[in-house]
């Protein structure tokens, strides 16, 4: 039953993905007063797929002078490593029983850079490989505000397991204590996911799209679904951790859902940031806010003992 279930969640997951971008290009074209995609199927429903088609079947282009194995395994690398993080995944019924969740999206969070750093420079391009090592740094140094973020609620709710949230926000959402904190986390939600206005790796008028230029057919497929899954589970995560984590009712996915919209309203809305005051902003602001916040819940603990 666990393997089933761990299917049937890939599967929803893979369509809702097809979906989520579907529903970014619809929201971009009426920001820039256009219709978008609306042409295949009805109001444009099977456009994902028909994309998705058109992807696989175009020939496989690699640069000649490329890692030919590291090229081709990195796109499978990053995808397999985003279906991983799905196993915390906190099932009521205790099919699959993850009790060091947290810890294991961290983990696998901090494996996902070894992904765009080789894709970018097994392509053997200086174009991927400038991406590739603007989006290790970026990645990096968000982590290391996530991680301690991810700390403060740790300490609340006493454990790492993710059931652990829906017990303690039965009565109060965490949002409403710590609004500051949650500003913090989806920013570096923004960044850990390579998405505007920290999407440097991509930057397309300097960097003719980063870390992913040289790649085509499936391998490019393969890093898009990794990334629009990622963005999901994101979602996921900070209505888990945030919002109330009853998983069981329909209100729980329409608050991921509204956070996905959030993700692409802001690509429409802001500019791209500058890439020294991301790091300014990383280092100088989320890090010493995660810190003080540490201080204050372990003291407040500490006191109630």
């Amino acid at each position: 039953m666990g393997y089933i279930s761990y299917l049937l969640l890939i599967i929803c997951i893979l369509i809702s993905v097809a979906f989520v971008t579907l529903l970014e290009r619809k929201i971009l074209g009426y920001i820039q007063l256009r219709k978008g995609p609306n042409k295949v199927g009805f109001m444009g429903l099977l456009q994902p797929f028909s994309d998705g088609i058109k992807l696989f079947f175009k020939e496989q282009a690699y640069p000649r002078v490329s890692n030919y194995v590291l090229y081709l395994l990195v796109p499978i690398f990053m995808l397999i490593l985003s279906m991983f993080l799905w196993l915390v995944f906190p099932y009521v019924v205790n099919m699959i029983s993850f009790g060091m969740g947290l810890l294991f999206f961290l983990c696998c969070s901090g494996v996902g850079v070894y992904g765009v750093m080789l894709s970018g420079w097994s392509s053997n391009s200086n174009y991927a490989l400038l991406g590739g090592i603007r989006s290790v740094a970026q990645t990096i140094s968000y982590e290391v505000s996530m991680a301690l973020l991810l700390i403060n609620y740790m300490f609340l709710v006493w454990g790492f397991n993710m059931m652990n949230f829906m017990i303690y926000q039965s009565y109060i959402w965490f949002i409403f204590i710590s609004f500051p904190l949650f500003l913090c986390w989806f920013s570096s939600c923004l960044a850990e996911t390579n998405r505007s206005p920290f999407d440097f790796a991509e930057g397309e008028s300097e960097l003719v799209s980063g870390f992913n230029v040289e790649y085509s057919s499936g391998s490019f497929a393969y890093i898009f679904l990794a990334e629009y899954m990622n963005i999901i589970f994101m979602s996921f995560i900070s209505t888990l951790v945030f919002m109330g984590a009853n998983i069981s009712s329909i209100t729980f996915y329409f608050k991921m859902v509204v956070l996905v919209f959030c993700f692409i309203w802001i690509r429409g809305s802001l500019p791209r940031f500058r890439y020294d005051k991301l790091m300014y902003l990383t280092w100088k602001v989320f890090l010493p806010v995660s810190l003080n916040y540490i201080l204050l819940i372990t003291g407040y603990l500490v006191y109630m003992m």
